[in-house]
């Protein structure tokens, strides 16, 4: 029998938000976990028991912040320097007048010359949108070690950019 995750979420959502902030002490972060918890409820409903709800929810709510806390501390949220200077440049350029567009265009041009348009919406879902890994793995279809590699890659590249003068030569 599925469980009813709406009346779940009704009357344990409080008390899973709770878990969450507790662990992570982060609001937006314990929001997001507690959103997983009942997506991960909601695939795994055929399978699910409705004999303890509240354990399994603050079970598998413990399990993904401790996810998560074990993911921040080897892949921090932020991406390093460089690609904010890069993104920033972009975004800057996005708004600007034409000649800032031009230059943002043409950094952006350089940094993904040879790579794959996947490449770049890779980039800008992580860098720009702040998607996990996983979720980007999961948009564009590929594994997560892929998408790892590639924007790895990508930021060795960024990294190793010549001075500013030289991208616009």
């Amino acid at each position: 029998m599925a469980l009813p995750i709406e009346d779940l979420y009704r009357r344990y959502g409080p008390m899973v938000l709770r878990r969450c902030r507790q662990l992570l002490k982060d609001e937006n972060q314990a929001v997001d976990v507690m959103h997983d918890v009942f997506v991960a409820m909601l695939r795994a409903q055929d399978s699910l028991q409705n004999e303890q709800p509240a354990a399994l929810l603050l079970t598998t709510a413990t399990n993904l912040s401790l996810n998560r806390l074990r993911s921040e501390k080897r892949r921090p949220a932020t991406p390093t320097e460089d690609i904010d200077t890069v993104w920033e440049i972009a975004h800057h350029g996005a708004d600007g007048g034409s000649e800032s567009r031009t230059l943002a265009r043409r950094v952006l041009d350089r940094i993904f010359a040879n790579d794959l348009e996947s490449t770049r919406l890779m980039a800008v879902l992580h860098f720009v949108d702040g998607m996990s890994l996983e979720e980007v793995a999961e948009e564009v279809n590929l594994s997560v070690s892929g998408v790892r590699k590639r924007l790895r890659k990508l930021k060795e590249r960024v990294q190793g950019l010549a001075p500013e003068s030289e991208v616009l030569s």
